[in-house]
C-alpha cells in the first residue's frame, strides 16, 4: 500500500481529518503503516477513539481498489494532504481535508481566491449583485470559489467563466452524486476552467452534515468571503464563521432590511464584516489594482459585448416586458438572465420598472 493508497483509505473509513491524521503519523511514522496495526493499537492514540480504530482495522482493501479504479474511469486526480500539489491556502486551515477529488486543475494562481457564497433562494438582486462581483473580481485575477449551489453559487461559477476567468467548485457529495442534479453541466463547464473539488468518497450522497465540512473547505481555499445574500441561520453564515476562524477577510453586501433574504448579510455587517458596493472595496483590502475597464468590440452595436446581450436586448421592447416573460421567450435560466440584465442596467441601455418589468433606456 502506497502513502496516497493509505490516506485515500483513510479517509473513507470517515472521520480522520488533518488533526486526527498527524497525531496518528506520529505515533506509527508512515500512513501505510496505520493499517498494520491492531484496533487496540488504534485506539491507544490520542484523538482516535475505538469507533474509529475499528473501522480503520476492518477496511478492505477491495474497497480502496473499486475507489481507485473508479475515480480513473470518471477522470478525477486525487490530491493527499502531504502532496506538495495540495492547494496552499487549504493546508494551513485547521483540520485540513486529507483527501481531495478534483476534476479539472488547480493551479498556483488560484491561491488569490475570494469565495462567494449566499441563499439558495436568491433574489434577483442577490443574483445580479453576485454575477456583477464574481465577474469583475474574476477579471480582475481572483479565482472565485463557491459551492455550486442553486442561487448564489450558481450565478458566482457563470459569471466568472462568461468573464473568461477561473472557478473552484466545492461539493458536499462525492463525484457519483453531482449536486444540484440540474448543474451536471455547469459541474462540467468549470472543470474546463478551474476544477470541481470534493473530500468526500465517490459513492458519499448530498446529506446535510456534509454541507457545512463542504463550507469549511470553501473559506479554507480563499483568502477572503463574500456573502452576497444570506437568511437567518443560513449556511452562508457557518461558511462566514468557518472564514472568521481561519483568519479570512468576510466581506457583505448590504441589503433590504425589509427582507428576509438579506438579514444574515446585515447582521454581519452589523458585527463586523466590511460593507461592499462594488468590486474595487474587496480589491483595496487587498493592495490590488482597480478592475480594468472592458473594452467594446469594435463596431459592436450600443456597446454590447456577446450575443447574448445583443439577443436579450432584441427581446426588451421600448414598451416594457415582464421578467418571466422575458425568461420564457430567452430560454436562459435565472441566475444567467439576472447577470445580462444588470450589465444591460449598468450600460444604461435598460432600466428596470416596479413589478419585474424591463424596459429599453435607449
Amino acid at each position: 500500500m502506497t502513502s496516497l493508497e493509505a490516506l485515500v483509505a483513510l479517509n473513507m473509513a470517515g472521520s480522520i481529518g488533518s488533526s486526527r491524521l498527524n497525531k496518528l503519523l506520529e505515533y506509527f511514522g508512515r500512513p501505510q503503516d496505520i493499517f498494520d496495526a491492531s484496533a487496540a493499537e488504534l485506539a491507544r492514540v490520542s484523538g482516535i477513539g475505538e469507533n474509529s480504530a475499528c473501522r480503520i482495522h476492518s477496511f478492505k482493501k477491495e474497497d480502496l481498489n473499486r475507489e481507485l479504479q473508479d475515480a480513473a474511469k470518471l477522470g478525477l486526480k486525487i490530491m493527499t494532504v502531504t502532496g506538495a500539489d495540495y492547494p496552499e491556502n487549504l493546508k494551513n486551515i485547521p483540520g485540513s481535508p486529507i483527501v481531495l477529488y478534483v476534476k479539472g486543475e488547480i493551479r498556483q494562481e488560484d491561491n488569490l481566491a475570494i469565495g462567494i457564497v449566499g441563499s439558495r433562494q436568491a433574489s434577483l438582486y442577490g443574483l445580479s449583485a453576485a454575477g456583477r462581483f464574481a465577474s469583475e473580481l474574476a477579471a480582475a485575477g481572483f479565482t472565485i470559489v463557491s459551492g455550486m449551489a442553486r442561487g448564489i453559487d450558481t450565478a458566482s461559477h457563470r459569471a466568472a467563466l462568461r468573464a473568461g476567468g477561473r472557478t473552484l467548485a466545492v461539493m458536499g457529495s462525492g463525484f457519483r452524486h453531482i449536486y444540484p442534479e440540474e448543474n451536471k453541466e455547469l459541474a462540467e463547464e468549470i472543470s474546463c476552467s478551474g476544477a470541481v473539488i470534493s473530500e468526500f468518497p465517490l459513492n458519499e450522497a448530498p446529506l446535510k452534515e456534509n454541507f457545512p465540512r463542504r463550507n469549511r473547505v470553501i473559506s479554507g481555499l480563499s483568502l477572503g468571503l463574500l456573502v452576497a445574500e444570506a437568511a437567518r441561520n443560513s449556511g452562508a453564515l457557518i461558511t462566514a464563521d468557518f472564514a472568521l476562524e481561519q483568519g479570512r477577510e468576510v466581506f457583505a453586501l448590504p441589503g433590504n432590511i425589509d427582507s428576509g433574504s438579506s438579514f444574515g448579510t446585515n447582521a454581519l455587517i452589523k458585527q463586523g464584516a466590511k460593507l461592499v458596493t462594488q468590486a474595487e472595496d474587496i480589491l483595496e483590502e487587498f493592495d490590488l489594482p482597480s478592475v480594468p475597464l472592458r473594452k467594446e468590440s469594435p463596431g459592436s452595436r450600443h456597446g454590447l459585448e456577446n450575443k447574448q446581450e445583443d439577443r436579450l436586448y432584441e427581446l426588451i421592447s421600448p414598451n416594457g416586458i415582464l421578467l418571466d416573460e422575458l425568461i420564457a421567450k430567452a430560454g436562459m435560466d435565472i441566475p444567467e438572465i439576472s447577470a445580462i440584465l444588470l450589465g444591460l442596467q449598468l450600460k444604461k441601455l435598460v432600466r428596470q420598472l416596479p413589478g419585474k418589468q424591463f424596459v429599453r433606456s435607449t
